[in-house]
């Protein structure tokens, strides 16, 4: 099995044209992901590539699960916590953060989860009934 690092799903799934070494990259990373062989993504590879797509190329949340869903159904890929990250790319169409939606999911076995971000994090989670429910420590 390969371990992949973030660039090589930056330079699958994100088309630098004008640069020429992206261009190759991308051509080695289409190879190598279409290839066949078990490929696998940690989830900390998955939450950097989030960013790297929203932060630095400016996708939107609808493209981003787009991307994650082509990810997802990629036979040979395996996704470390498959279900966590299946359930935190479904929280991005209701406008959570995705890194609040992976800390979220990874607590499945909490009763529940303390913060201190009220309006992103525990307003949005709570109205959402999702578990386990957010607090706010006082």
């Amino acid at each position: 099995m390969i371990g992949l690092d973030t660039n090589i799903l930056a330079r699958y799934y994100i088309d630098d044209e004008g640069d020429v070494e992206a261009q190759k990259q991308q051509a080695i990373a289409k190879k190598l992901i279409e290839s066949g062989k078990k490929l696998m993504v940690c989830k900390t590879v998955i939450l950097e590539f989030e960013w790297v797509m929203r932060g630095f190329y400016g996708f939107t949340a609808t493209d981003t699960q787009q991307v994650f869903q082509h990810l997802l159904s990629l036979p040979n890929v395996e996704i470390e916590n498959r279900e966590l990250t299946e359930r935190a790319i479904s929280c991005l169409k209701d406008g959570l953060d995705f890194a609040d939606a992976l800390h979220h999911a990874s607590y499945y076995q909490c009763k529940s989860l303390a913060t201190f971000d009220d309006r992103k994090f525990a307003r949005r989670l709570n109205r959402l009934a999702l578990m386990p429910r957010v607090f706010i420590p006082k």
